[in-house]
């Protein structure tokens, strides 16, 4: 029986990347995962992968910058699971490999579309985890945002502003059995192959500075951490940042 069963999740960016690995594992342990994201033909692959396995999905087209669209998602979800217990905030955009020098309002403006995002999200959704009394929040940091990687100024400043929320969500609503932490990744996605392609020699050299000295899997790693947060099992832990990075972070 899947830790998960009878839960349903919605995940943001579930058409590509972390996104994507950890809807798969989220409904590999029986939730039904609403996925959530701007381009609904990735959505829909990624539904489709979770139907073939013999779970429950539902994909939504949603520009989580939109408040009116994440209303809407979050009312979709209502209507068609009839609760939310689980909220995966995972879209973001950025430019990346920007210096502080380089960084443009349009910079900002669009890495904080992510940030934005993740509280309209949070705020749809804690009615209906008041009134079942609990829920789960998990929201995507970054590694970078922590060690504070060079060429990510807009994009680290963004993603400390949603550690920060965090921590706040889970002082003010963990009297609702709320729990509220953040998942740092550092695993295949779009933007490792961005930086693959572009910046030759960049992802090698993280990887080998990483104590298991790999990069990590977006559905075995943190995917399945995910579904860890998610469960009963992590009733008393709320207000924390987990590093699923292979010990990028405390490398030198």
């Amino acid at each position: 029986m899947g830790r998960l069963v009878g839960k349903v999740a919605i995940v943001t960016g579930g058409g590509q990347g972390v996104g994507r690995g950890i809807a798969l594992a989220l409904a590999q342990a029986g939730a039904a995962v609403v996925v959530a994201g701007r381009t609904l033909d990735k959505c829909v692959r990624t539904v489709a992968d979770i139907e073939a396995a013999g779970g429950r999905g539902l994909a939504l087209a949603c520009d989580v910058a939109e408040r009116d669209q994440v209303n809407a998602t979050v009312a979709a979800a209502i209507s068609r699971f009839g609760r939310i217990d689980i909220l995966v905030n995972n879209a973001h955009r950025s430019r990346p490999m920007t210096s502080i020098e380089a960084t443009t309002d349009k910079d900002l403006a669009l890495a904080y579309k992510g940030t934005h995002g993740t509280l309209y999200f949070m705020q749809a959704c804690l009615p209906h985890m008041q009134a079942q009394r609990g829920g789960r929040i998990i929201n995507l940091g970054s590694v970078s945002g922590i060690r504070g990687d060079a060429g990510f100024a807009a994009y680290a400043m963004a993603k400390e502003a949603i550690r920060a929320l965090t921590r706040v969500a889970a002082r003010e609503w963990g009297r609702h059995g709320i729990r509220a932490n953040v998942l740092c990744p550092f695993s295949d996605s779009p933007g490792i192959d961005y930086m693959i392609a572009n910046e030759p020699g960049f992802i090698d050299t993280l990887t080998a500075g990483t104590a298991v000295g790999r990069l990590g899997r977006s559905e075995a790693d943190v995917g399945r951490t995910a579904v860890f947060l998610a469960s009963d099992d992590a009733d008393y832990i709320t207000g924390q940042t987990i590093n699923v990075d292979g010990g990028l972070w405390i490398a030198p």
